[in-house]
């Protein structure tokens, strides 16, 4: 699909979908615990329909209706085919460990971006827990002998996926003994973690964490009942539209939440945005916009959204800690300098940052989104800004937010779109 944006004068109020990176974990622990847990208002979308078709391959029990998610879990039973996971890495990394658990032998494959994404140190970090698993160059499919995870004391890098360390946090309760988990470098996207283990805690899980080791003793889940919150990732592209061209409020967003993306609010009031926090929601008004200097590398999903907003803002951002970005559905640090350059924003790419001098005045465009959700929705949010982009491949924003470009004409946005071309 190809989408049309016009410049727009943007005005009002949108909910947001609910969290992803919650739904999936949620979804995960609620398979490895006995009884029946339920997910409140869980995401709907591309990723989270991947996980639960992989699920229930293997025996869990998920009955999906509107706004709940009712999830038997506690057993597991060999596949009868290979587990594909679509494009949710967090599905095939996740899925990479409970495997272990499954009797018989998993492979799990994905889509075609998903198939060139690493998953190397997560197959390594298994294999010492007593796993036979491999994955050849690093790379999907994985396949997986599972039956039973003996535990002991493994290792990883913490700088190329937090995923990694959430996969091996869910198992390591149902191994038959301790496990502790090292990080060989620093951890980035620590927020994510820390998601992991409170939704472990809400499933009875207790995790000894030390600064850069994680260890977890043999115990059994239990089934929970969770709510999700509003998915902060896919409230920044609105907040960011507020503060470039309009008057914006998101209202089911957590103050409190514990996912990364929340720190958007701070970046944009370094920017110099006009942020006002409520009970209810946030609200971003538009305002003259500075350039800052910012490290991403705990909220790496925030790259796009912070880099069409530095476009905008007179002066030279540099944004860092963003080496990881290369390594998602697309290589973001790629595609947004390619998408940038085109408007006439000079960008210099270095492989951690990226320095953007922002322009006054854009230059039509047409940006291919490389069939990366995050890319497609934050050009969406220039194009509202300062008119005559067009995206191709925007039906990729389905894989978190099904309804973007309706929810975009919700508050304002000039949006055509065309069904027919792809």
């Amino acid at each position: 699909m190809k989408v049309e944006i016009a410049r727009s004068d943007i005005k009002g109020s949108v909910s947001v979908p609910p969290s992803k990176s919650l739904t999936l974990r949620g979804l995960m622990a609620a398979a490895l615990a006995e009884g029946e847990s339920r997910l409140i208002n869980p995401l709907v979308c591309d990723d989270t329909a991947a996980a639960i078709g992989v699920l229930r391959q293997i025996g869990v029990n998920i009955h999906d209706e509107p706004g709940v998610w009712r999830v038997g879990g506690g057993s597991f039973r060999a596949p009868a085919a290979d587990l594909y996971c679509g494009e949710s890495a967090a599905t095939l990394r996740f899925m990479t460990a409970i495997a272990a658990l499954v009797p018989g032998v998993c492979r799990l494959t994905g889509g075609p971006s998903l198939s060139r994404r690493p998953v190397g140190p997560l197959v390594a970090a298994l294999g010492k827990l007593g796993v036979e698993v491999s994955a050849e160059n690093g790379q999907p499919p994985v396949v997986v002998k599972g039956g039973g995870l003996k535990g002991g004391s493994t290792d990883l890098p913490g700088d190329i996926s937090s995923q990694f360390v959430s996969a091996l946090l869910l198992v390591a309760p149902r191994a038959s003994r301790e496990t502790t988990i090292r990080l060989t470098s620093p951890l980035a996207s620590r927020p994510y973690v820390l998601m992991t283990l409170w939704c472990l805690e809400k499933f009875g899980i207790s995790v000894m964490v030390a600064s850069d080791k994680f260890t977890v003793v043999p115990q059994p889940y239990r089934h929970a009942e969770i709510e999700i919150e509003g998915d902060w990732s896919s409230a920044s592209y609105f907040l960011a539209l507020g503060a470039v061209g309009g008057d914006i409020k998101v209202n089911n967003l957590a103050a409190n939440s514990l996912q990364a993306d929340r720190d958007l609010v701070r970046i944009l009031r370094a920017m110099g945005a006009a942020v006002a926090n409520g009970a209810d929601g946030v609200t971003v008004r538009r305002d003259d916009l500075h350039a800052l200097n910012v490290d991403l590398s705990q909220c790496i999903d925030l790259l796009p959204t912070v880099a069409v907003l530095a476009a905008l803002a007179p002066g030279q951002s540099e944004l860092r800690g963003i080496a990881a970005a290369r390594l998602k559905e697309s290589d973001r640090v790629a595609a947004l300098k390619e998408g940038l350059e085109r408007l006439g924003v000079a960008v210099v790419e270095d492989e951690d940052s990226l320095t953007i001098t922002g322009a006054q005045n854009l230059k039509p465009a047409v940006i291919n989104s490389r069939d990366d959700h995050r890319i497609a929705m934050a050009f969406g949010v220039l194009g509202a800004a300062a008119g005559n982009i067009t995206i191709t491949g925007a039906e990729c924003v389905a894989k978190t937010y099904p309804g973007f470009w309706e929810a975009l004409k919700s508050v304002g946005g000039k949006v055509k779109q065309d069904e027919q071309h792809r």
